[in-house]
């Protein structure tokens, strides 16, 4: 069965379609997880969360023009809730330490124990100041090293063109902010 066809399947809801897709790509996906330090119950919340949001792509439209198959734009969807997942998980441990030892903390020290250089530290300090769309696209290029045709499919963007251009914008924007500020 062609890709045309499983889309035009999920977007009006049939179900052995979608559980087709959701048995074929669940193992592999758990496997494919454990890369991530992940293990097998947080990686299969979010598998399920994933293809949940694959199916609601799906019947929004949202994946006309699709160009990989569909076990790679789920496999982008949950690579990224993969990420989403760690970082919310090291900002809890690192929020705890904050409070459980207040005093100890150097500002300058990240959770690595590394010191920050002075670029580092405008960057951490102004990054949080962009609007949420940007530090999303910026994010997921530059930190989490997406391309700009993956990026497309995560945020659903309309054209590669269209995202390149507000990638842009956001870098000149955090520039702006960096510059005022030093």
């Amino acid at each position: 069965m062609g890709e045309d066809k499983i889309i035009r399947l999920l977007r009006l809801g049939d179900n052995a379609t979608f559980q087709k897709i959701y048995i074929e790509n669940r193992r592999p996906f758990i496997k494919y997880a454990k890369k991530f330090n992940v293990d097998e119950n947080e990686a299969a919340d979010i598998y399920q969360d994933s293809i949940i949001a694959l199916r609601e792509n799906a019947i929004e439209g949202k994946l006309n023009n699709l160009e990989s198959n569909i076990s790679t734009y789920l496999f982008a969807i949950a690579k990224n809730k993969i990420y989403r997942f760690h970082r919310e998980k090291s900002k809890l441990s690192f929020d705890e330490d904050l409070t459980l030892n207040e005093k100890n903390i150097e500002i300058d020290v990240d959770l690595f124990g590394k010191k920050l250089t002075n670029e580092q530290e405008v960057l951490r300090t102004w990054f949080p100041k962009l609007g949420e769309r940007c530090k999303e696209v910026l994010n997921l290029y530059y930190y989490q090293g997406f391309n700009l045709d993956e990026i497309t499919q995560i945020l659903n963007y309309s054209s590669k063109q269209v995202l390149k251009s507000q990638k842009s914008r956001c870098v000149k924007k955090l520039k702006e902010l960096c510059r005022k500020k030093i």
